[in-house]
């Protein structure tokens, strides 16, 4: 029988959630977590769990993957499974990392899911299979449905199709294949022009990948007369987060005086962001909106004004939509405000 191995983070191995965020990696003999559907679906074994928490592979991406990989030296595997990741960024990131060196090193298939808005889709597309995802755990057990059909048909040889018969993201190749209708494709263009000019609905063969490009902002002439704002991602708020913003997929921001003070207290301020232990932030909030730096820069004399207010939100699991949306509404402000420059933290 051909066997199998599954990579997941710490907390889908049950070991916990943002405090256990920097579990080293770990390799279990048979199912852990959703390997235990994965394995149910398959047409191979899953012989190994592997563990590695989103965090450690984060900061200590080389040395998680050479330790990961060094698991695997001595393992006979046909197929590598990362995830679902789902929305969370650092989850699909570390599915991406994975998969990509275990391909490279191992010559074998790799699989792994994730939502459209996660990072690592873009990051990663282009170098294996990643499928369309659900936005949370909800869909983990339709996610690995899909993930196990398409390993099926590698595992028993078959014929795949394109990555939208399929549901994976478009890797960027074409493949050469032989249309039943036997048409050239002179004529098919000209099909395809005949229902363009006619208002029609057509589809292109060859799709052009829209660029959400921003236009580089010119630089800022006399730094010592600038007027600069903070803004982050990181969720700090003052202690009763007044705008409700959440924790997760935010659709809410911030805006908050720091005109009279010169650093953020610990217990006047906290972070609400659940993607990363907030212990550090809470503990001193200037740890990820650094007002205490830039007071001191501005006494130095290094900019000419700190913006009175600082902007955040939270950035874990939040659209590009959302972002985008809130970017367009602080944008206003900051401009009636006649900001000239913005620094932007994150976690």
């Amino acid at each position: 029988m051909k066997k199998a191995i599954h990579y997941i983070n710490q907390f889908f191995a049950g070991i916990g959630g943002e405090d256990t965020a920097d579990y080293k990696p770990e390799i279990r003999e048979g199912v852990v977590g959703p390997a235990l559907a994965l394995n149910s679906m398959l047409n191979a074994e899953v012989t190994h769990t592997i563990i590695c928490g989103d965090n450690y592979m984060g900061s200590n991406t080389d040395e998680a993957i050479k330790e990961i990989l060094g698991f695997l030296e001595d393992k006979e595997f046909d197929i590598f499974i990362a995830g679902p990741a789902f929305q969370a960024g650092r989850y699909g990131v570390a599915c991406g990392n994975i998969c990509k060196a275990v391909k490279e090193k191992f010559n074998v298939p790799v699989i792994t899911s994730m939502n459209e808005e996660n990072p690592g889709a873009e990051m990663f597309k282009k170098d294996m299979y990643i499928f369309r995802g659900g936005k949370s755990a909800a869909k983990l057990k339709d996610d690995v449905k899909v993930m196990a059909a398409f390993a099926n048909k590698i595992l028993n040889g078959e014929k795949t199709g394109s990555a939208d018969e399929e549901g994976f993201f478009p890797r960027g190749i074409r493949a050469q294949v032989w249309l039943e209708s036997g048409k050239t494709g002179a004529e098919r263009g000209v099909e395809m022009l005949i229902k363009k000019l006619n208002g029609l609905p057509f589809e292109t063969e060859l799709p052009i990948p829209e660029q959400d490009r921003v236009p580089v902002a010119a630089p800022i002439a006399d730094l010592s007369k600038a007027n600069i704002a903070m803004v982050t991602t990181g969720g700090i708020v003052p202690v009763e987060n007044p705008d409700r913003i959440q924790s997760a997929s935010a659709t809410r921001w911030g805006r908050y005086d720091i005109s009279k003070v010169d650093r953020l207290e610990s217990g006047v301020y906290k972070t609400i962001h659940a993607g990363f232990d907030p212990a550090a932030a809470d503990a001193d909030p200037n740890v990820i909106m650094p007002i205490d730096a830039m007071k001191a820069y501005l006494k130095e004399g290094k900019f000419g004004k700190l913006h009175d207010y600082f902007y955040s939100t939270v950035g874990t699991g939040t659209t590009q939509a959302e972002a985008a949306r809130m970017a367009r509404e602080i944008i206003v402000k900051l401009k009636e405000d006649k900001v000239d420059g913005v620094i932007m933290t994150s976690t």
